[in-house]
Parts: structure tokens; C-alpha cells; sequence
């Protein structure tokens, strides 16, 4: 345990290989996206429904986005590890809500509500009644969940989070740069999350090139 949160592994993770300059984003896919489009410090975590820490941090990170408004954006990707036996359905519940219009709204009651469903034998009931507090057709709603094509949304999202070399949640990235475990305990990336957002009004009010001297 660090700083007081604990990363679930599914094995030792190698360095992340992503460059400063580099985005962790999927282009041309469709991704989870919450807050101003133009904001200038970007927030992409991995995580997993069923992961603890990720449940701890997505109160967090939701006081951030509200605390710092049209300055900060948040994108979600799914990263299900295979040692959290509900995980992937947790997932394909998010990702069937989405289709409906209602990803975040899904995403925050199933952190919300992980201590109840992550020690169900059977997730489904608890997913619909869900669905149903938030005003979704219930029955497309578990059709898309057990849907091919929410499952290939769920992989694409493993897929490519492995090929950055994620190998634990959450795994979270300011502005495409990796934040480092230590870092992630709510008080420190709130840290860095303020110092992200001052640098960047700085480097709006600064001209990037000053007039040579005569």
C-alpha cells in the first residue's frame, strides 16, 4: 500500500511506454469523455469496477472535475483484470448503459454502489435495478450488455491499455503523462491536477517566444 492506495496487478506492470508527447487516447474510436472539450489539463485513467482503489479515487476525481470546471476533462477506459471475478460485467454494464446515453450516470452508480455488487454471486439483478433508477429500457439495457458488441468495446479498451503497458488500476494520465503510484492518494493528485491547471494558465498568459533582444 502506497500513500494509501493499494494497485491491483495482474502482474508486475513493465514501464509505461508513453512518451510526454504521445496520447493514450484511441483516435477515431469512440471514447468516455466528461467535462469541456477545450479544457486545458486532461485527466484518462484505466480502470476496473470492481478494483477498490479505483472505487476509493472515483469520488475524488468527481470533486475535482467540480472544483475545477471548464479546466479540467476526464476520460474514462475500461480495464477489467481477470483476478476481480465481476469486473468484466461491470464493464459491459457501463458500456451497455452508454449506448443509452447514460455511461457516467452508470459509471458513478457502480462505484457507488461496488461494496453491494462485488460480493453478489449473481451482478445482473443489482445492474438492472440500476438501469432502472436511471431511466433506461431495461430490457435493451441486459440485450446490449450481453451483446458482442459491448464485449469488443470492453477488449478493444484491454487491448489497448496492454499495449501502453497498463498492467494495474488505476492507472491515471495528466495531460498523457503517467502519474506515478505515489502520487495517486486523493491530497497529491489533487496536487498535481492544481499545478497542471496553474501551468497551463500560465502558458496561455506567457507568449511561447519572446522578441529577440536589440
Amino acid at each position: 500500500m502506497t500513500s494509501g492506495t493499494l494497485l491491483y496487478r495482474a502482474k508486475k506492470p513493465p514501464a509505461l511506454r508513453l512518451s510526454s508527447d504521445a496520447s493514450p487516447n484511441k483516435p477515431g474510436e469512440s471514447v468516455h469523455i466528461r467535462g469541456h472539450a477545450d479544457a486545458p489539463v486532461t485527466l484518462e485513467e484505466y480502470g476496473d469496477f470492481q478494483c477498490p482503489p479505483c472505487g476509493k479515487l472515483a469520488g475524488p476525481i468527481k470533486e475535482l472535475e467540480k472544483d475545477y470546471g471548464n479546466s479540467l476533462r476526464v476520460i474514462f477506459h475500461n480495464f477489467p483484470l481477470i483476478v476481480h471475478q465481476h469486473a468484466i460485467r461491470a464493464a459491459c454494464a457501463a458500456e451497455a448503459a452508454g449506448l443509452q446515453g447514460k455511461f457516467w450516470e452508470m459509471h458513478d452508480a457502480i462505484y457507488n454502489e461496488q461494496a453491494q455488487w462485488s460480493k453478489a454471486p449473481d451482478v445482473q439483478p443489482l445492474f438492472n435495478a440500476y438501469a432502472g433508477l436511471l431511466g433506461l429500457d431495461v430490457k435493451r439495457f441486459q440485450e446490449d450488455m450481453n451483446s458482442d458488441k459491448i464485449k469488443e468495446r470492453v477488449s478493444t479498451d484491454q487491448k489497448h491499455g496492454a499495449s501502453l503497458g497498463i498492467q494495474t488500476t488505476p492507472t491515471i494520465f495528466l495531460n498523457n503523462r503517467a502519474v506515478d503510484p505515489v502520487d495517486l492518494a486523493p491530497d497529491r493528485l489533487r496536487k498535481l491536477v492544481d499545478a497542471a491547471v496553474k501551468e497551463a494558465a500560465l502558458g496561455k498568459a506567457s507568449p511561447v517566444a519572446t522578441a529577440p533582444a536589440k
